[in-house]
């Protein structure tokens, strides 16, 4: 069995430095607007959207919602589906979407057109990473953690067939480096 590490790309002190600013300037941006919803995009916003949701100062209420369009093997299909909805109405509430990462954008920008048709007062989205030599949707969001390279990476939430998604760092998987090989832990 081959333990294949990820090589570190942003350490834990400075995510955590991140969220920190995000969290004030969403306090800042919110700070009139009453309760803010927070809709964290499951599996891999988990732990960015719990970082954040404890930074704010300003009421919120947290919702999941649960899309996939990437198959087993981690490529993507280029179709979204709607796995899990949030369980409560939007509709005249301000809404900020937690993702984990925005590589092509269309998950981006499908959920935010299917939440922009329920009507809320105001939506935004608040991601940890993008790849922008990769984005081929409109999406901008208002609130961006991280630039990063085209490159997998894995670690705060994000994951290599569900390898990874516990580390306290985002590191980045060498291309061809899990071809064949077993990923034994992280």
């Amino acid at each position: 069995m081959i333990d294949l590490r990820p090589e570190v790309l942003i350490g834990e002190e400075v995510i955590a430095r991140r969220v920190a600013e995000l969290a004030a300037q969403i306090d800042r941006d919110y700070a009139r607007a009453g309760e803010l919803v927070l809709v964290g995009v499951l599996k891999g916003a988990f732990i960015f959207l719990a970082d954040l949701a404890r930074r704010l100062t300003i009421p919120r209420t947290v919702e999941f919602i649960a899309l996939s369009s990437y198959g087993a093997d981690g490529r993507t299909s280029g179709e979204v589906r709607l796995l899990m909805d949030v369980r409560s109405s939007i509709a005249g509430r301000h809404v900020l979407v937690v993702e984990d990462i925005v590589d092509t954008g269309r998950t981006l920008d499908y959920l935010m057109r299917m939440l922009r048709a329920r009507e809320p007062a105001s939506l935004e989205a608040c991601v940890l990473v993008r790849k922008p030599e990769r984005v081929q949707a409109p999406v901008k969001p208002r609130y961006l953690g991280f630039d990063i390279p085209d490159r997998w990476v894995v670690g705060y939430g994000l994951d290599l067939g569900e390898k990874g998604r516990t580390l306290p760092y985002i590191g980045w998987v060498k291309e061809g480096a899990t071809s064949g090989a077993r990923i034994t832990s992280w």
